[in-house]
């Protein structure tokens, strides 16, 4: 690409958007911004669209829509249309974009790279499929075992309203939400590991900032063969081995929610006891790190041909 790229964040003012562009800081990119008073201009959003190399799009699922349909707009007319990263879940599952995971499998990255229309993943999803998708292609997960999927999220997740409640009031020390069952994330984990069961997921907010933990408890004797612990993290490193940023580590007793907090890192581990036969699963991640914005810059500068910029330690 010649000289610098040009990224252009539509919906900017919010909690991933200005994540963003502060972490953009660390790549050689121009970042183009409207006017507070034209943001919501249709016009004004399609010229800044037609003059820039990418667009990250911070929106509401149904303002995603609307703008990939105006970049869409833009091509058909013959003009300069951008690449697209979106950060909300309206494409996520869409066959026609790529999923922003890249070690989510051999050939990930190269897709990334070459695509003009990226979806950024969830932060639970990251963990949760992360976990269970090297399981379920190596044959030792059934794709319709029933999973069960338990997460703990800082309340820097939950957008602006949430934090600030959290701020000025001391929020729930704990929130358990998604008791519907019908939770936006579960059709992305459902498809992105392999899953034909669809999952049962229970998210929760914590009364702590940034950080998270998803975790999914299996008995060993419901898997394929006799698996013991020690295999399913074999599985797992061989996965993740020479990713940067997504590791297996050693198990240990307990297990902090923001220890990664401010690193775009994510950290797997298999807490097994063999004598019950019985394992947990669990990811450790930034839900504003590997879980959004960091994911996202990563994303970024596979799309733009750049060196990564990311917060590993």
């Amino acid at each position: 690409m010649d000289g610098q790229a040009t990224v252009f964040i539509d919906g900017e003012a919010g909690t991933t958007g200005l994540g963003i562009r502060e972490r953009l800081r660390g790549l050689p990119v121009t970042v183009r911004s409207i006017a507070a008073e034209h943001r919501k201009d249709p016009s004004a959003r399609r010229d800044m669209m037609e003059s820039v190399d990418l667009v990250v799009l911070c929106l509401p699922d149904a303002a995603s829509r609307d703008a990939a349909g105006m970049v869409e707009s833009i091509a058909r007319a013959g003009g300069q249309a951008p690449r697209i990263l979106d950060a909300s879940t309206a494409f996520r599952v869409d066959p026609d974009w790529v999923y922003g995971f890249p070690e989510m499998g051999q050939g990930q990255a190269d897709a990334i790279r070459t695509s003009r229309q990226v979806s950024n993943p969830g932060c639970y999803p990251t963990g949760a499929i992360g976990l269970l998708r090297p399981l379920i292609r190596a044959g030792m997960m059934s794709p319709d075992h029933p999973v069960t999927i338990n997460a703990v999220s800082g309340y820097s997740g939950g957008g602006r309203t949430m934090i600030e409640a959290h701020e000025r009031d001391g929020g729930p020390a704990f929130d358990l939400y998604g008791l519907t069952l019908e939770h936006k994330h579960v059709p992305e984990i459902t498809h992105y590991s392999g899953l034909s069961r669809v999952p049962v997921f229970v998210p929760s907010v914590g009364h702590f900032p940034q950080g998270m933990i998803v975790s999914i408890p299996l008995h060993l004797d419901m898997l394929a063969g006799q698996v013991t612990g020690a295999d399913l993290r074999a599985v797992l490193a061989a996965f993740y081995a020479g990713s940067d940023l997504v590791s297996v580590q050693d198990a240990g007793p307990g297990l902090v929610a923001d220890t990664l907090a401010g690193t775009d890192r994510m950290e797997l581990r298999v807490h097994a006891n063999e004598s019950r036969r019985q394992a947990v699963l669990t990811a450790r991640l930034d839900n504003l790190g590997k879980g959004a914005s960091g994911a996202a810059i990563q994303n970024i500068a596979l799309m733009l041909g750049l060196a990564p910029s990311t917060r590993p330690a």
